[in-house]
């Protein structure tokens, strides 16, 4: 428990140190994304919830590997009012199928072209798969990860958020 307390502290103290929180803010709120219904959705339309926006692909096996933990923490923490949003980098048609053989039960959108420029201007460079962003109940993106989330880790980060976010 120390351990996990340590973590949470740990990640408020880099949330409230990391710059260029309102450009990336702004990159993000500007976003509109395709759900599967060909609906154009913003992330905004979450705004009050705490977001863990990850984004993944159809081909990333890392990807894949991560979405039963998503659907699991989504139905751990909806009544404490985080949201899960999924947006895929990929073709329309191939997350539908995908989203559907695993019965994916968290909002799936589908990012246009410039996908790949908005991951960047949230601090991922590479452009590497799975990359999840945490964003407060303001709609201020307060932390990043590239790579796998892992269990211990997503719940530190959103008791973090939580805790922050009133």
């Amino acid at each position: 428990m120390v351990g996990g307390a340590a973590l949470a502290a740990g990640v408020l103290v880099a949330l409230r140190g990391a710059g260029g929180l309102d450009a990336k803010a702004d990159a993000l709120s500007n976003a509109r994304f395709m759900d599967l219904q060909g609906k154009s959705r913003a992330l905004s339309e979450w705004r009050g919830k705490v977001v863990v926006a990850n984004f993944w692909a159809t081909w990333c096996a890392p990807c894949l590997e991560e979405i039963p933990l998503l659907m699991a923490t989504r139905k751990i923490e909806a009544s404490k009012g985080v949201e899960v949003v999924g947006i895929a980098i990929d073709q329309a048609a191939k997350v539908e199928t995908f989203a559907a053989k695993l019965q994916i039960d968290y909002p799936v959108l589908v990012a246009e072209a410039d996908a790949l420029n908005l991951v960047r201007k949230l601090g991922n460079q590479s452009g590497g798969l799975p990359f999840t962003v945490f964003v407060d109940r303001t709609g201020r993106p307060v932390k990043t990860k590239i790579g796998v989330l892992r269990k211990p880790e997503l719940t530190a980060i959103l008791a973090a958020i939580a805790g922050s976010s009133g």
